[in-house]
């Protein structure tokens, strides 16, 4: 089972092998792919009824003999794998997250895992993704990223979500196979309601280091006398307030 992402907001277009096969003459196919038999070889091919992108054959034992193939050295592989779960895990008060994604400075990273992160940085409109564990009760708190929308599909768990713009609040509650969006520069908070964790997977369209910022950075960054005057509340008030864990 595979959960894909693609980097476009337009209706994707996808050209297939086999539709690529049978939507070119017959005669130019023969010139190109030069097979024994010529055009007559080429006529044997029979295009299916149901799409093979999906659907595999009922004799796919007699059809292929051997199916192994070597695996290509790791600088070749790493461009474009990671070991998501076998990766650092990053906690928080709540919950922990887990990354596939670019660092500027590739502090913490093995050699391999500096190749993907490279390789992300490389092309336009490429995907950060990562899994998100929240614990029972734990709470994602809000925030909001500068550079990506943010995409999220439910694997395990249930929670309830807040979408919050100026003035108008949106929740709404989430379950297994439930997919999330939220567009960039877009507040949001995500908590865990279910005996059990809630676990997503999330996908951020930057290739660039992911810029977030969260309700208790902001909160903290802005000085005790400004919140003073915005709350109607003693500037000494806001002592109470623990600060942001770095």
């Amino acid at each position: 089972l595979f959960l894909l992402f693609f980097t476009t907001h337009e209706e994707l277009q996808t050209l297939d092998v086999d539709d690529a096969f049978f939507s070119t003459p017959e005669d130019i196919a023969a010139r190109a792919l030069k097979p024994q038999g010529g055009v007559n070889f080429i006529r044997t091919f029979k295009k299916q009824v149901e799409d093979q992108a999906i659907n595999l054959p009922p004799n796919l034992d007699k059809l292929v003999q051997n199916a192994t193939y070597a695996q290509s050295p790791d600088h070749l592989v790493w461009q474009y794998f990671y070991n998501l779960k076998g990766s650092a895990e990053y906690p928080f008060p709540g919950g922990v997250f887990q990354w596939a994604r670019y660092r500027i400075n590739g502090t913490g990273l093995n050699e391999t895992e500096k190749i993907f992160s490279e390789s992300l940085n490389k092309h336009e409109n490429t995907l950060t993704l990562a899994t998100l564990r929240i614990y029972n009760n734990g709470l994602g708190q809000p925030h909001f990223h500068f550079n990506a929308n943010e995409m999220g599909y439910v694997i395990s768990g249930c929670g309830q979500v807040g979408v919050i713009l100026s003035g108008v609040t949106s929740n709404f509650n989430i379950g297994i196979g439930d997919v999330i969006f939220f567009p960039v520069g877009t507040q949001h908070y995500i908590k865990s309601v279910c005996d059990e964790d809630l676990l997503l997977i999330l996908a951020y369209s930057t290739g660039n280091q992911l810029e977030t910022l969260r309700m208790n950075e902001y909160f903290h960054g802005t000085a005790d006398h400004i919140l003073a005057q915005l709350f109607f509340k003693e500037q000494a008030e806001f002592k109470k307030f623990p600060r942001a864990a770095k």
